[in-house]
């Protein structure tokens, strides 16, 4: 168990104390003003969620993935295929994130510090963004791991 404590803007508090309540187990929230500003002050008492998100392991995320060089050439088709303008799908963006996280992976072990890990998280972020994602606490990598694992699951049933 832990206390948070948050100084926001008052018109904020209540979006605040909702993504609170969704990221952990919460107590009530106990607001007060702020000693020196115009701002509130809250605090709660909080703990991990009983059944935390596991994620999967790049293993386990990627064990029927396609080559990287065949995921490579179809995001490629799939971004050449729409007209310009056109809002590519979640599939694209997820596909994309997938793939540049696998090479990412592999240029870390490989000990290379290049542009992938930085690509694959800004695609990831992408992702999150279209699923209005809240994971303030976590790598926006494993969340593409997880939902590539849950993608590729429901294209085989």
């Amino acid at each position: 168990m832990f206390e948070i404590r948050v100084i926001c803007d008052p018109a904020d508090a209540d979006r605040i104390t909702t993504t609170l309540n969704t990221l952990f187990d919460t107590g009530a929230v106990r607001r007060y003003p702020s000693r020196s500003t115009a701002k509130d002050r809250l605090y709660v008492t909080a703990d991990h969620q009983p059944n935390a998100q596991t994620w999967p392991t790049p293993e386990e995320a990627y064990a029927t993935a396609p080559s990287i060089i065949s995921e490579i050439g179809w995001t490629a088709q799939a971004a050449t295929d729409k007209p310009r303008g056109w809002k590519l799908e979640r599939d694209f963006w997820l596909r994309k994130a997938a793939v540049l996280d696998r090479i990412a992976l592999q240029d870390e072990s490989d000990g290379i510090h290049g542009d992938a890990c930085a690509l694959a998280r800004q695609a990831g972020q992408r992702v999150m963004d279209m699923d209005a994602a809240v994971c303030t606490t976590c790598d926006v990598r494993p969340y593409v791991r997880q939902q590539y694992a849950q993608w590729v699951k429901s294209k085989s049933q």
